[in-house]
């Protein structure tokens, strides 16, 4: 199982839906990087590793030391190595709906089929320009929903002034999303794992994203309460 908290995350959010809570307002998708401790490995050992294998000179005691799992990435000209929490949010309330774990080295955009919320009543969906493009626009408009991807332009074809204004309205409901990571990092004692291996950052990642939810839910909910019937 890739995600073995999800059972249990997915059990809250039907207590969302029996308490009449179900998606309704639309959804925004987004990817944060959530960073493990650095392996330092000579050139070789990083050129087996990333060709999946284990250099040959390991013993199993090193073996279970070393993240063969994670990868590095860059963000705004920064290198970080880990994973990434992809996540679906609820554009009103921001409860995460769904979520993935993947190698930090993963394009956003490889994970949206997957975390995109059929159920949410509302076919809007937000994301940042990471997650345009024609396909995706494309698979949007096909299965429904309205895209409020915010557009990239180019070192030889710049943004009009409509299409920024746009961007400036889909980014107002967009970075909504950015609370959900920033709690996450300031209330929940950062996003810094130290586990070894993707399974066990799925199972980290996993609980801080079910660990949010419930305590998101007196902030967005206080007119509610969940229901009391665990059968």
């Amino acid at each position: 199982e890739l995600e073995p908290i999800k059972p249990l995350f997915d059990r809250f959010g039907d207590y969302l839906a029996q308490a009449g809570l179900e998606a309704r307002r639309g959804q925004i998708i987004d990817a944060s990087i959530v960073p493990v401790p650095i392996q330092r490995n000579s050139r070789d050992e990083n050129r087996r590793i990333k060709a999946g294998e284990v250099p040959e000179d390991w013993d199993e005691h090193k073996r279970r030391q070393k993240d063969t799992d994670a990868r590095w990435t860059k963000k705004h000209g920064k290198s970080y190595f880990g994973y990434k929490n992809h996540i679906d949010v609820d554009a009103e309330h921001k409860p995460i709906r769904d979520y993935e774990t993947t190698a930090a080295n993963v394009h956003d955009s490889q994970v949206f089929d997957d975390i995109i919320d059929p159920e949410n009543a509302d076919p809007q969906v937000w994301a940042d320009s990471a997650y345009r493009s024609e396909a995706t626009e494309a698979a949007l408009s096909g299965a429904g929903y309205e895209s409020h991807i915010c557009e990239k332009g180019q070192s030889n074809q710049p943004l009009s002034e409509a299409q920024q204004a746009a961007n400036r309205r889909r980014s107002a409901v967009r970075s909504r999303v950015e609370h959900v990571f920033g709690f996450q990092q300031n209330s929940m004692g950062g996003k810094l794992i130290r586990t070894i291996g993707q399974a066990r950052a799925a199972v980290k990642i996993g609980c801080m994203n079910l660990t949010y939810n419930p305590m998101r839910y007196p902030v967005s909910y206080t007119h509610l309460t969940l229901p009391t019937n665990r059968e």
